[in-house]
């Protein structure tokens, strides 16, 4: 059979150059919003305030990021934030997969029903202060545990992680169960391993929301004790007056007497977002083909 080669035409360079340039475009509107927070904060704080700081650092400064992590609060903030990512992470995909494999038992009666009813939830809640109420009786405020126990199940990926599920061949399933398997076998020796690709993906989607959630430290979390690493950040961010709380603090008449709000704001920026930035990489390999395969039904 012969091949069929790509036309090398002047109309086909001309779309290609096109399409350089646009996708181009993207990344730098994309990328260049980080670049410029990272050059602010390795800016030294006074030369920041006169501005045109775009790609590069005008005066070298490590003033902004000696100051975030000389914070014990910040610390503290930061290690709640990877414990709150890392449990409710396996936890919420573990108990949504769990759910997703379920329903998707051909032999078990209630699934549809049981699809009805998560997916009525997509569509309705409660509402904002029926469920603070409901935290509140349920003694999940000022705990660690409102990360975690509420977002245990997802609608949304449960129906994604189902039709992931219903592409694996059910022989494989009978032929466990003729073998005597559980269900529970069944679901954490063949299912899960046969869905690392979309459960990938739903595992940087939940982390993701995990590390960025701030509102519901902020509703749920009066206290303080639990306060997360963005909850700092949110902070920053917000009060206008963060210069004024940086001099009356002991340390600040010294060395970190020349901080301004806009390194502190963008190093505090850099130290939230790197995390999880650095994570993704390591996911891209399954994102792509588990949104598109658990998508796709003939």
């Amino acid at each position: 059979m012969q091949k069929r080669y790509y036309k090398d035409s002047i109309g086909n360079k001309i779309f290609d150059i096109f399409n350089y340039i646009f996708l181009g475009l993207i990344i730098f509107i994309m990328l260049y919003p980080f670049i410029n927070q990272l050059a602010i904060s390795l800016n030294d704080s006074t030369d920041a305030i006169k501005g045109g700081i775009y790609f590069f650092p005008r005066k070298f400064s490590l003033d902004a990021y000696k100051f975030v992590f000389d914070n014990p609060k910040l610390l503290r903030g930061a290690i709640i934030s990877v414990l709150r990512v890392v449990v409710g992470t396996s936890t919420s995909v573990l108990a949504t997969s769990l759910l997703a494999y379920i329903i998707t038992i051909k032999d078990f009666s209630g699934k549809k029903f049981m699809r009805r009813i998560f997916v009525f939830t997509m569509f309705f809640s409660g509402g904002l202060i029926p469920t603070y109420l409901l935290f509140v009786k349920l003694g999940l405020t000022d705990t660690f545990h409102v990360y975690w126990i509420p977002s245990l199940f997802s609608a949304y990926y449960m129906l994604m992680i189902a039709s992931y599920m219903q592409g694996i061949p059910n022989s494989l399933i009978q032929s466990a169960r003729i073998d005597g398997a559980s269900e529970l076998r069944i679901y954490w020796s063949i299912m899960l391993p046969l869905s690392i690709p979309v459960i990938a993906a739903i595992c940087v989607f939940t982390g993701v929301g995990h590390w960025n959630d701030w509102f519901t430290v902020s509703i749920y979390n009066p206290s303080g004790q639990w306060d997360t690493l963005q909850i700092f950040l949110k902070r920053m961010l917000l009060e206008a007056e963060t210069l004024a709380t940086l001099q009356n603090q002991q340390m600040a008449a010294s060395q970190y007497a020349t901080l301004t709000p806009e390194t502190v704001r963008a190093a505090t920026t850099m130290v939230v977002t790197v995390p999880i930035a650095i994570i993704y990489p390591f996911f891209q390999k399954y994102f792509i083909s588990g949104i598109t395969v658990g998508a796709v039904k003939e």
